[in-house]
C-alpha cells in the first residue's frame, strides 16, 4: 500500500549565491497533496565557498571536480547542522538540487555540483538529487523543475512567479502546465551592486536613485530570447554573453544600470502576465523583498500585488524540491514534458542510500 505521509528536507542553492535554503516539511496525500513547513532557514555561504562558487564556471575540469567534492562535503555539514538543530528524526529523504555551475541544454549540458553519492554518506540519510540531468538527456531544458509542485501544492493560484536569480513563471494553460524563465532578476542586480560595496540592493533603494536609460532599456527588451516560444530557460552563460556586454558598454553609472535593469524586469514580467491573461498570483523569491522592483511591476500591471507569507517567499523552492524527491521515491512523474520540452513526462532524479555508518 502506498504511503500517504512523508517527512523530507528540501535543499536549494540559487544562482544568486545568497545561501543554502533548507526546509523540513511534511507532505500528505489524501484527495490532493498538502504540506506543512516544520522548520526552515537560509544558511549563508562562507566567504571562501561563495568566492569559489562565483568563479566555478571558469574552472578547468580537474579544478571543477575538486570543487564538486569540496562542495558536497560542505553541503553535507550544513545539512547535518540543520538536522541536529531541529532534532529531526525519521526522515524519508533529503532532497537536494545542488548548485548550478553551467546550464546549456541546447548542447545537452547541465551541471549541478553537490550531487555526488558521497552526500548520502555524509548525512546518513536517503538522498534524492540531480534532478536536471535526466531531463536534458531526454531532450528537455532541465528547467524549470518547480511547476509540478506548483500544480499539486498551489493550484488555487492562477500562476506562480518566482523572483530569484532569474524570474520564472508556471501556470495552467488549458489541459497542460506551462512554465518558463521570463527574464533576469536578482542575479544581474547583485552583480552590479557589488561595485558599490553591497551584496544586494536592499529594497531597490539604489536603483530608485538611478536614471532610466531608454536606449539601453530598448536594447535589453530587444534581445532574441524574448522572441522565443516556451519551453525556454536562462543561465549565467546567457547573462555573460548577451546582457553584461550591453550594460558594460553603456558608460552609465551603476545606479542607472540598476534602475534600467529593474525596469526591464518589470516590463518583461508584466508583458508575460498580460499576454497570458493572468492575475491571481503567488509571488516568491528574494526579489519580492525588492520593494522598488515590485512597485515597478505593479505600475506596469496597473494593480496592487498581494504578497504571500514570508515562509513561502523565502522557502517555496526548497519546499518543492522536498516534494519532487517524495514523488521520485514514489516513482511518480515530477518532470513535465509540457514544461521542459523533454520527449515525455518522467520521474527525474537519483536516489542514493548511505553505504557506511
Amino acid at each position: 500500500m502506498t504511503r500517504s505521509t512523508y517527512n523530507a528536507v528540501g535543499v536549494m542553492s540559487g544562482t544568486s549565491l545568497d545561501g543554502i535554503d533548507l526546509c523540513w516539511a511534511e507532505f500528505s496525500k489524501k484527495e490532493a497533496w498538502s504540506f506543512r513547513i516544520l522548520a526552515a532557514e537560509t544558511l549563508v555561504y562562507s566567504e571562501d565557498m561563495k568566492a569559489r562558487l562565483s568563479t566555478s564556471i571558469a574552472l578547468k575540469d580537474d579544478q571543477l571536480n575538486e570543487l564538486n567534492y569540496d562542495y558536497t562535503k560542505y553541503l553535507g555539514g550544513e545539512i547535518n547542522n540543520f538536522i541536529q538543530k531541529y532534532s529531526i528524526i525519521n526522515l524519508d529523504a533529503v532532497c537536494s538540487h545542488g548548485h548550478t555551475v553551467f546550464h546549456q541544454p541546447e548542447k545537452g549540458l547541465t551541471l549541478q555540483i553537490g550531487n555526488l553519492p558521497q552526500l548520502a554518506d555524509y548525512i546518513q540519510q536517503t538522498l534524492v538529487c540531480d534532478f536536471r540531468t535526466q531531463d536534458v538527456a531526454m531532450g528537455g531544458q532541465g528547467a524549470p523543475l518547480v511547476p509540478v509542485g506548483d500544480a499539486f501544492l498551489f493550484s488555487k493560484y492562477d500562476f506562480c512567479l518566482n523572483l530569484g536569480g532569474f524570474a520564472n513563471i508556471s501556470f495552467q494553460k488549458q489541459h497542460y502546465r506551462l512554465a518558463f524563465d521570463i527574464c533576469p532578476a536578482n542575479l544581474p542586480l547583485n552583480h552590479y551592486v557589488k561595485s558599490l560595496g553591497f551584496a544586494y540592493d536592499e529594497g531597490g533603494e539604489l536603483a530608485a536613485q538611478g536614471t532610466l536609460n531608454e536606449p539601453l532599456l530598448a536594447a535589453l527588451n530587444g534581445l532574441d530570447f524574448y522572441k522565443k516560444q516556451p519551453p525556454k530557460s536562462l543561465g549565467l552563460e546567457w547573462l555573460k554573453c548577451e546582457v553584461y556586454p550591453l550594460l558594460d558598454q553603456s558608460s552609465i553609472d551603476t545606479n542607472s544600470i540598476l534602475r534600467t535593469l529593474v525596469e526591464h524586469t518589470a516590463i518583461q514580467i508584466s508583458n508575460t502576465l498580460k499576454q497570458n491573461k493572468l492575475s491571481k498570483g503567488l509571488y516568491t523569491g528574494g526579489g519580492v523583498l525588492n520593494t522598488f522592483l515590485m512597485a515597478r511591476i505593479e505600475a506596469h500591471l496597473g494593480y496592487k500585488i498581494q504578497v504571500s507569507d514570508l515562509d513561502l517567499v523565502h522557502y517555496k523552492e526548497a519546499v518543492i524540491f522536498g516534494f519532487l524527491g517524495v514523488l521520485k521515491l514514489r516513482n511518480e512523474v515530477n518532470c513535465l514534458q509540457s514544461v521542459t520540452g523533454a520527449s515525455q513526462d518522467h520521474s527525474s532524479g537519483e536516489i542514493y542510500l548511505p553505504t557506511k555508518s
